[in-house]
């Protein structure tokens, strides 16, 4: 008999255990006594959710247009204890069904000169009892009122810069500079912090293995007495694929005097740089300059000196020069 049938043999008599098994008295009286202490608790439940409770409650605070460029002296309550009595089955209701839904605070109306934002006990009572039935005593609730005094902010626009790491996948870069959106930010802080505040970084992130361009959003980095409005910026990455362009650059020395001749030899060097793909037919041997200081060839007796790359587009990587020494004679002019 294969394993299958055995397992099928055995799903097949199992009813017929259990039958077996019920049949015999023991197990009946068993039964018979659990259903009966369930029925007694079932009953004992009702009458026991019939009686009069006490329970304590915890209400949320919400607040809702809170002015940007204000500043609370202490911390606003985030919810509110309330000590009710009623029957228990209300009271389950209560804890359990969500019936109480959160107060709310609107801020919108305050004073920019500053004042004191006052949630008084008859508004709070008032709120509470709105949301419970008739049968329902409320005892207490803590805190009774809310106060709390506010002085206006200042603010100003500050640059938002990107904080963080991206890497490429191989082959693949930045082609331009990334785009953040908005570019500054309305920071609302105290005088002291508004002026020491340069930038506005957002959360420290690593990009990996990028591979084309992308827009995500990022949170700005809290500043312990500062807020910010918006948020949240928009960073796009332009990334493409590179590849590897040369090009021939002239040498030049613009600080030659007129009565000097300079001869280089050789008298042009080889740029290799990585270009992005859609800008590669973009590139021109007048975007680059290979100069010479003529005060490098003054005193220079070794007869070589140094070319310094001094004009590159910003978009392109690795550029590099060969040769980076070459070889030069100065010849005086006849008039």
């Amino acid at each position: 008999m294969s394993r299958l049938e055995a397992l099928f043999l055995t799903f097949k008599s199992a009813p017929k255990k259990i039958k077996t098994l019920l049949r015999r008295q023991g197990w009946k009286e068993v039964l018979i006594f659990f259903f009966f202490v369930l029925l007694s608790l079932g009953f004992w439940m009702l009458q026991s959710l019939q009686q009069d409770y006490e329970i304590e409650l915890i209400i949320p605070v919400r607040y809702k247009n809170v002015p940007a460029n204000i500043a609370f002296s202490d911390k606003l309550p985030n919810n509110i204890k309330v000590k009710v009595r009623d029957k228990g089955s209300v009271l389950l209701n209560y804890s359990l069904g969500g019936t109480l839904l959160p107060i709310e605070a609107s801020l919108g109306s305050l004073s920019a000169k500053g004042g004191t934002f006052l949630i008084s006990k008859k508004i709070i009572e008032r709120d509470l009892l709105k949301q419970m039935i008739a049968t329902t005593t409320l005892i207490s609730f803590e805190p009774q009122q809310i106060e709390v005094d506010y002085t206006p902010l200042k603010s100003r626009r500050i640059q938002v810069e990107f904080n963080g790491s991206l890497r490429t996948e191989p082959g693949f870069g930045l082609s331009g500079e990334i785009n953040i959106t908005p570019a500054t930010v309305q920071v609302y802080a105290g005088e002291e912090i508004l002026d020491s505040l340069i930038t506005v970084q957002t959360v420290n992130t690593k990009i990996e293995k990028a591979r084309k361009t992308f827009t995500r959003t990022f949170n700005l980095l809290p500043v312990k007495g500062a807020r910010f409005e918006p948020e949240q910026v928009t960073i796009t990455f332009p990334i493409e694929e590179y590849t590897e362009k040369t090009l021939n650059i002239p040498i030049q020395c613009k600080t030659l005097p007129q009565n000097l001749t300079l001869r280089t030899f050789p008298s042009m060097v080889q740029v290799t740089c990585n270009v992005p793909l859609s800008r590669f037919n973009q590139l021109k041997e007048s975007d680059f300059a290979a100069e010479i200081n003529y005060s490098d060839l003054e005193q220079n007796i070794s007869g070589t000196v140094s070319i310094k790359l001094t004009k590159k587009p910003n978009w392109i990587q690795s550029p590099t020069v060969h040769p980076d020494k070459i070889e030069f004679i100065l010849e005086q002019n006849n008039y």
